[in-house]
């Protein structure tokens, strides 16, 4: 827990899309000041942190200096060697998603971050849409569930299989929601254009007998984000995109939910959250093992390992 006499240092690495967007939420938080943004494009640093009155450093080890927490929001083969350095430094790790690239690189991550006292959070915000629906507090186990995240193509992420890019947030949303450990990953991917998979279908058996079946495409026509979850007393279909729901099911569940602050801006959420545990010891919203688990579960879809080896 740090103390709230002063403001929370915090800068941001990576001044991409993502980075923009995560000192933009540091730039107007009550208790954080941006000072810093790392970038090796220097002049692509510059850029940002001239935005908010923050310095630029290409110099990773000079940023960590000036800073107590940092978010990683750089390219997400990068994510490990930035985030572990800031950890063995004792300060706090906000990393978007993936939590890494390899499953060994979030093992050490993760005790990094237990060795060091820090927080350690993963950039998973699509929890915070379930949290605003209430979901999470859903006293019964999935039977079933069914994931749809596609999209037109793009530029971004092209480093990365699409199991990393865009299904990793259905495999983190569907391990949290099935309150049970992972019994097997099953994967079927495409070539892709660039040498990683464009297009993913996944099937996950968990211990307590649910299965979800996930399909993740970055070369569809239009985009599709959808998840259907059967329960033994009834079916909820969630469309991401619309931020609407039918729910068959006795459970109460917030129909405004996105209205909600965590739903309407949940990559606020996410900082927010995180600076909380920071600030006042609050749980982490996103601890490292779920981000491992995740991503775990992601090389496996790729055929890259057998998960929890």
């Amino acid at each position: 827990m740090t103390s709230k006499t002063k403001k929370i240092r915090a800068g941001v690495v990576g001044a991409g899309v993502f980075g923009g967007f995560h000192a933009s939420k540091y730039a107007a938080h009550a208790d954080a000041d941006l000072v810093a943004i790392y970038e090796p494009d220097l002049a692509r640093a510059r850029a940002l942190a001239d935005k908010h009155g923050a310095q630029a450093f290409d110099n990773l080890a000079a940023f960590i200096q000036q800073v107590d927490v940092v978010t990683v929001a750089s390219p997400a083969v990068h994510h490990f060697e930035a985030a572990a350095a800031a950890l063995a430094s004792g300060k706090h790790v906000l990393v978007e998603k993936p939590i890494a690239s390899s499953v060994e690189e979030a093992r050490e991550l993760i005790s990094l971050a237990a060795s060091h006292g820090c927080v350690l959070q993963v950039g998973h915000q699509e929890r915070f849409v379930f949290q605003a629906m209430g979901l999470f507090s859903v006293p019964a186990v999935p039977k079933r569930i069914k994931s749809w995240r596609m999209g037109p193509p793009s530029d971004r992420n092209l480093d990365v299989s699409v199991t990393l890019d865009l299904m990793i947030h259905d495999l983190d949303l569907v391990i949290a929601l099935s309150g049970s450990a992972v019994s097997k990953v099953e994967g079927d991917i495409d070539k892709g254009r660039f040498g990683e998979p464009d297009i993913a279908k996944a099937v996950l058996t968990f211990d307590n007998g649910c299965v979800a079946e996930l399909v993740s495409s970055r070369i569809h026509s239009e985009r599709d984000r959808r998840m259907h979850v059967e329960y033994e007393e009834g079916t909820l279909d969630i469309d991401f995109i619309a931020k609407t729901f039918e729910n068959t099911t006795p459970y109460r569940l917030n129909a405004d939910f996105a209205d909600d602050p965590m739903s309407k801006d949940s990559l606020g959420a996410n900082v927010n959250a995180f600076l909380a545990s920071v600030i006042e010891g609050a749980a982490v919203a996103v601890p490292g093992i779920a981000g491992l688990r995740a991503l775990d579960a992601a090389r496996a879809v790729d055929g890259k390992r057998e998960y929890g080896s």
